[in-house]
């Protein structure tokens, strides 16, 4: 005999599902893929591959072997996951690195956690320090492989541009002297910024993801413009501070990993505020440790620790700042 569920009403249905859910995520990281393959060939759709299936196939074992519970692959959950593992990598990454921080990423990050829903930490960034802490000479080689589809891209070197004007100015130049040095451009930026991680290489085509993602009312605007927001307010007043030894607000955004962080990994439901009020504080608080780790720490890059260390914060957040229960009266005044 089966157990019913018995609560008081009222209930509330919607038409969501994981699946579904997941699925928009997906075709919003579409354009960002496609852009990839379009830059990087078959490196792109190999780290995609590898990803995708490997942590299908650790999420099936555990489940099926393991905790011998029900299998949930087939929510997408996972798939996505991989793929997000995958845009985060150098393009060159070779595929046993990814299979590691796949496996790192459900086997550590989500599956010991009890699955999807009950794990703390982002399971795709996870991975990624993971890889970076462990392979820091693999995790920071920015060597652009040859597509398909293009000739004469340069395969011997592509450094990210947050590391060459890390670089520069610990050598003394100045940012004008750096832009003027490597023909940076703000329209390269936006469109076809060659040497990052796979999913960094377009932030138009992120922007397009996050249009789709908020038309979907799959996520809610809060938390991506909370960031990116204390991103351009606290780099701002450092580059009016001292504009020849720190970048403006608009390269900080569109360089490195704010807007896909920002738009498909700080905004997971499982990892982030459900209130209004928590997603704002949650997103400037990325945004300030973003920039603090940019200018002081040793890392170019600090995005994917800045959400992690928010990432523990969500619980505090939940309970601090709870959603006003359903028939509450609300007094006037």
């Amino acid at each position: 005999m089966k157990k019913l569920l018995v609560s008081p009403a009222p209930h509330i249905h919607g038409k969501d599902s994981t699946q579904g859910l997941m699925r928009d995520v997906i075709i919003a990281l579409s354009p960002s893929l496609l852009v990839s393959i379009y830059f990087f060939g078959f490196s792109a759709i190999k780290l995609a591959f590898v990803g995708a299936i490997t942590c299908l196939l650790v999420e099936f074992a555990i489940q099926k072997y393991i905790i011998k519970g029900k299998v949930t692959v087939n929510d997408y959950s996972a798939a996505l996951t991989g793929l997000l593992l995958a845009l985060n990598l150098p393009p060159n990454s070779p595929g046993w690195v990814v299979f590691i921080g796949a496996v790192v990423a459900i086997g550590v990050a989500k599956m010991s956690f009890g699955g999807i829903g009950q794990n703390l930490f982002n399971p795709a960034l996870v991975g990624r320090v993971f890889l970076l802490v462990s392979f820091p000479v693999i995790m920071t080689d920015w060597t652009i492989p040859v597509s398909w589809f293009r000739e004469g891209i340069d395969a011997s070197s592509g450094a990210t541009a947050l590391s060459i004007v890390k670089e520069g100015l610990s050598k003394g130049m100045t940012m004008d002297q750096i832009f003027e040095a490597n023909n940076f451009s703000y329209a390269q930026m936006l469109f076809s910024k060659i040497g990052g991680s796979v999913g960094e290489v377009s932030a138009l085509a992120l922007l397009v993801g996050l249009v789709y993602l908020l038309i979907r009312r799959v996520i809610r605007p809060h938390i991506p413009l909370s960031i990116i927001g204390s991103v351009m307010v606290l780099s701002g007043i450092f580059w009016i501070i001292d504009p020849s030894h720190n970048p403006d607000p608009i390269f900080t955004v569109l360089t490195g990993g704010i807007l896909i962080g920002s738009i498909f990994m700080a905004t997971d439901y499982v990892t982030s505020p459900m209130s209004t009020k928590g997603m704002i504080i949650f997103g400037v608080g990325i945004g300030i440790i973003t920039v603090l780790i940019r200018n002081f720490g040793a890392y170019p890059e600090g995005i994917s620790f800045a959400i992690l260390i928010m990432n523990a914060t969500v619980p505090l957040l939940n309970n601090y700042y709870k959603p006003k229960r359903f028939g509450k009266e609300v007094k006037n005044g």
